[in-house]
């Protein structure tokens, strides 16, 4: 039977798009589910603030009348001007495994593409950086984070089939967290400190905290911008994220560096792991979710690192050793256990040398892919 493509286009089709992924890895323990409110805040037009500058349409396949495929096309219109190129973008690429039901899907993907004049699709990705993306390729054995995608194996078979290559990977290390601070991490903390007048931000109130949420937000889009397909965060986009997260931060569990003018010179953002707690959750806040969630946030061993950071002009001077110092020092306090760091990039040498300090363990690889869809494909 012939694979149907449906476009999303009603309230109930956004929920059976958001749904499939629940009912793909309902068997699956090291998928997270993620909340059903988020993903569709995320989805819908007239709740994503990214759409200000994207175009995205989103399809379900069918396969005898069942749900069998999802994607989501995506135009970053900005990050095209930015980066001088014609890219669509597919994500939440989901499916069982038919290649009848990919090529389908992709093709529809390419389909759109062509109609609107790019010249490439890649993928997996989101509407901008703070969306989850790459295809899991290494480390199927661990639970993902919060803030990651988890696929199936055979996916990368259909991506290879469709004619997709790499194109840039990123890479996720976890470690456990030491007994002890080392003591020269400590002393070449105060030094840096010293020599370039920095300081910590101390335990402040929520609004003072959404404050240096938005300066943080001003840094992360000047650290940033000469990785790959990045484009800076919108301020309304920065609002929903600050919004989503500060609820749920404890302040004791962050890092962030201060200059002489209240600036942010550097960030580490962690929060409590509470993956296992959105598994239990099953997609939904009520009855149970909130409870589970709740829970995991105090109460808990894990930590997932969110986001890392040097403002440019402070990047190679050592403020690492400011971030680890703090970190290490309150994950003690708290008994965390382990450790499990945001994705990054393989070419982001400056991210991935802030955790020198400490041995770190692969946990997983993710990864871009891409085709090129001229004339003749």
């Amino acid at each position: 039977m012939n694979v149907e493509i449906k476009e999303v286009l009603t309230p109930g089709e956004y929920l059976s798009f958001v749904k499939f992924a629940e009912q793909l890895y309902k068997d699956e323990p090291n998928w997270v589910c993620p909340l059903r409110f988020d993903e569709l805040n995320i989805l819908k037009k007239e709740k994503n603030p990214s759409y200000e500058y994207c175009d995205a349409r989103l399809f379900i396949a069918f396969k005898e009348g069942k749900p069998a495929g999802r994607v989501a096309a995506i135009i970053n219109h900005k990050s095209n001007s930015i980066w001088g190129e014609k890219r669509m973008r597919f994500g939440w690429f989901d499916f069982i495994d038919d290649y009848t039901v990919s090529e389908a899907l992709i093709n529809r993907v390419e389909e759109w593409a062509h109609e609107m004049g790019m010249d490439k699709i890649s993928g997996p990705q989101g509407f901008n950086d703070l969306d989850k993306q790459g295809l899991l390729v290494e480390g199927f054995e661990n639970m993902a984070t919060v803030t990651t995608l988890y696929n199936y194996a055979y996916y990368e078979a259909h991506y290879t089939r469709l004619g997709l290559e790499k194109e840039v990977d990123w890479t996720q290390r976890v470690m456990d967290n030491p007994d002890s601070v080392p003591e020269k991490l400590s002393a070449f903390s105060d030094i840096i400190m010293e020599r370039y007048n920095l300081r910590l931000l101390p335990k402040v109130s929520k609004k003072e905290l959404y404050r240096y949420g938005r300066a943080l937000f001003d840094s992360y889009n000047r650290s940033f911008v000469p990785l790959f397909c990045f484009s800076p965060i919108t301020e309304k986009e920065r609002e929903g994220v600050l919004k989503q997260f500060i609820p749920m931060v404890r302040q004791e569990l962050l890092a962030l560096v201060l200059d002489k003018d209240d600036n942010i010179a550097a960030f580490a953002i962690t929060v409590p792991s509470i993956a296992k707690a959105l598994n239990r959750a099953k997609g939904k806040l009520l009855p149970f979710g909130l409870f589970h969630i709740t829970r995991a946030l105090k109460r808990f061993d894990t930590i997932e690192m969110y986001m890392i950071g040097v403002a440019p002009e402070y990047q190679k001077k050592g403020l690492n050793a400011i971030i680890f110092n703090r970190l290490n020092t309150q994950f003690l306090k708290y008994g965390v256990r382990r450790v499990i760091t945001n994705p990054q990039l393989d070419s982001n040498t400056a991210v991935t040398r802030l955790f020198d300090y400490y041995p770190m363990a692969p946990y997983m690889r993710r990864r871009c892919l891409v085709k090129k869809i001229g004339k003749g494909n």
